[in-house]
């Protein structure tokens, strides 16, 4: 971190200098301006950071309405299948099961109720046949929580790297300004002035990718643990449910 504040600074500094040196020289500083006066490597860079940003915003709408599908079918799905167990009736709640593909309690409520089903027919329910009821919720479960989390590692990475990525082309940047500022044998703004653009465009674009991916990385992460409670509490009531049934027979 202390060398990223040195190179920031230095950053500050030597755009503070060239503003000063500048005078009443013009130069378009605008971002149009200053893509033009960049070379190669800062270009790589910006297309990079670009590419991160579509990636993270993809990941980020397909997440968005996978977990707005869950949630919504979900809503749907609970009552039902509620009042289906309330009147014992197994094949009917699996039906239900079946009619929400998307709904994260569908899923698991769906391999503990096809487990408990073939065993419902003997005349006794075994705790072996509940353990492996409940290994069924769990299993379900942890597929389901793993495919909530799919993308989550992208964004966190994206997160993570884009700043320094940003940071490569700030480097550059600095470097290219004061191989003109040699080059032209003077402080000319004209001399450094591409080298500070790539400065200040690859630093700003870093951040501007970054945050975002770090935002939905954080929210994301927080409604699969809400999901994974939900999942949770549902296969912990279905157990109720079939240690009730248990104590009939």
């Amino acid at each position: 971190m202390m060398v990223l504040s040195y190179i920031y600074l230095a950053g500050f500094k030597l755009a503070f200098f060239l503003q000063e040196a500048a005078g009443s020289e013009a130069i378009d500083f605008s971002i149009w301006g200053m893509l033009q006066k960049m070379n190669a490597t800062a270009l790589t860079v910006v297309i990079i950071l670009a590419l991160m940003s579509m990636y993270s915003i993809a990941i980020g709408v397909e997440r968005l309405l996978t977990y707005n599908a869950a949630k919504r079918q979900s809503r749907e799905f609970a009552p039902r299948v509620a009042a289906a167990l309330k009147g014992n009736r197994i094949e009917e709640a699996i039906s239900i099961s079946d009619k929400h593909k998307k709904s994260h309690l569908a899923m698991v409520v769906n391999a503990g109720l096809q487990e408990f089903q073939a065993h419902q027919l003997s005349t006794e329910i075994s705790g072996d046949e509940i353990e492996a009821s409940k290994r069924a919720l769990q299993r379900a479960t942890a597929v389901k929580v793993a495919e909530f989390k799919k993308g989550l590692s992208a964004l966190a990475t994206i997160g993570s790297t884009a700043p320094f990525v940003g940071l490569f082309g700030t480097v550059v940047g600095i470097v290219n300004a004061f191989q003109g500022m040699k080059t032209a044998e003077g402080a000319s703004i004209q001399a450094v002035a591409p080298g500070i653009s790539e400065a200040l465009v690859t630093t700003a674009f870093g951040l501007f990718v970054a945050v975002p991916a770090v935002w939905l990385f954080n929210y994301f992460t927080s409604k699969v643990e809400s999901f994974a409670v939900e999942m949770d509490n549902s296969s912990s009531e279905l157990i109720d449910y079939f240690l009730k049934q248990r104590s009939r027979k």
